[in-house]
C-alpha cells in the first residue's frame, strides 16, 4: 500500500514541494529576486513556444471535428467551474485572499500534457484530447483574464481589475510564443520530438522557477503569517471536494450526452483539470507580487490532488479495457 501511494507522487510533485520549502527558507531577495523573476519569464516564454511546436496540424484537424465534445469541455472548464468557484469564495471561515485564490483556480484553462497522458492511459480518444486541451489553453489566454475582471475585479477589494497592460503581458508571454512555435513547426518539429527529455526539463523547470519566484516574494511579505495550518487543511479539503464534484458531473455528462466510451474519457479528464502551467504566469501578471503566493496555494494543491486522483482513475479504466 505504501509503495502504491508513493508511486502516485511523481518526481515533479516532490520537486514542487521542495521548491515551496526552499522558497520558504531561502526566498530570493534584492537583485537576486529580479534575476529569478526574469529567468522565470524567459522559461515560460520558451515553454509555450515548445508547446506550439509540438502541436501538429493533423492532430488539430482530427480532433476539431468533434465539436459537441469540445463544447462540453469548454462549458465545464469556463462555466461550471467558475459557478462552483463563486460558491467556494464565500465559504465561511475563508480569508478573502484565499477565497480569491480558490475562485482564480476555477477560472483557469485545462491542462495539456496530463489530460492527454491520462486519456491515453485510459484508452480514450487521444486526438480529441489533444484538440480539447490545446483549445482550452489557447482560449483561456483570453477568457481567464476576462473572467477575472468580471468575477474578481479589483484584487483584494482594491484596484480596478485587469488592466490592458496585464492582458498584453499574458498575450506576449503565452499566446505569441505558442503561435510562433506552431508556425515554425515544419522546421523545428522534428528536433522538439527528438529532444523530449530537454522539452520536459524546460516544461517543469520553468514552472518551478515561477513558483520559487512567486512564493519567495510572498514569504518576504509574510505569507506564512497570513496563512495558517488550518487554512491549508481547509483549502485542501475544498480542493478535494471540488475535484470530486466535477469528476462526478463530467462522468454523468458523458453518459447523458451519449458520448462513446473514448469521448467520455476525454470529457472526464480534460473537463476536470486546471492548468498550473498557465495559472502560475497569469497569477504573476494579474496579482500583486505580495498576493501571488497566497492566490497560488489552491492552484498548487489542486494540481497535486488532480494528478493523484486522475492517475488512479486512468489506471482503473486501463485495467477495465484490458
Amino acid at each position: 500500500m505504501l509503495r502504491r501511494l508513493l508511486s502516485l507522487f511523481e518526481p515533479f510533485i516532490l520537486l514542487l514541494l521542495t521548491t515551496v520549502l526552499l522558497a520558504s527558507i531561502v526566498p530570493p531577495r534584492g537583485a537576486m529576486a529580479g534575476v529569478v523573476a526574469t529567468a522565470a519569464e524567459v522559461g515560460i516564454v520558451l515553454l509555450f513556444f515548445l508547446h506550439g511546436a509540438k502541436l501538429s496540424r493533423e492532430a488539430i484537424w482530427r480532433g476539431a471535428r468533434n465539436w459537441r465534445l469540445h463544447l462540453a469541455v469548454f462549458l465545464t472548464t469556463f462555466a461550471l467551474f467558475p459557478l462552483l468557484g463563486v460558491g467556494l469564495r464565500h465559504v465561511p471561515g475563508i480569508a478573502p485572499l484565499v477565497g480569491t485564490g480558490l475562485l482564480f483556480l476555477t477560472l483557469l484553462p485545462s491542462t495539456v500534457q496530463s489530460s492527454i497522458a491520462f486519456t491515453a492511459i485510459a484508452r480514450g480518444n487521444v486526438a480529441a484530447a489533444v484538440c480539447s486541451a490545446s483549445f482550452s489553453n489557447l482560449i483561456g489566454i483570453v477568457v481567464t483574464p476576462a473572467l477575472v475582471a468580471l468575477l474578481i475585479g479589483g484584487i483584494g477589494g482594491q484596484g480596478s481589475g485587469v488592466s490592458l497592460s496585464a492582458v498584453e503581458a499574458i498575450v506576449f508571454q503565452l499566446l505569441v510564443p505558442f503561435v510562433a512555435g506552431h508556425l515554425l513547426r515544419p522546421w523545428i518539429g522534428g528536433l522538439v520530438t527528438r529532444w523530449k527529455g530537454l522539452v520536459g526539463i524546460v516544461d517543469r523547470g520553468s514552472i518551478l522557477l515561477v513558483v520559487y519566484s512567486a512564493f519567495g516574494a510572498a514569504v518576504v511579505e509574510g505569507l506564512w503569517h497570513k496563512v495558517s495550518a488550518g487554512d491549508l487543511a481547509l483549502i485542501g479539503g475544498l480542493c478535494v471536494a471540488l475535484l470530486a464534484l466535477v469528476l462526478a458531473i463530467t462522468w454523468f455528462m458523458g453518459r447523458m450526452l451519449g458520448f462513446s466510451r473514448e469521448d467520455a474519457i476525454v470529457l472526464l479528464f480534460c473537463g476536470s483539470k486546471k492548468s498550473l502551467a498557465s495559472g502560475v504566469p497569469m497569477a504573476g501578471v494579474l496579482f500583486a507580487p505580495a498576493q501571488v503566493g497566497v492566490v497560488l496555494l489552491p492552484v498548487m494543491l489542486f494540481h497535486q490532488i488532480q494528478l493523484i486522483a486522475c492517475a488512479v482513475i486512468a489506471r482503473r479504466y486501463a485495467a477495465l479495457s484490458e
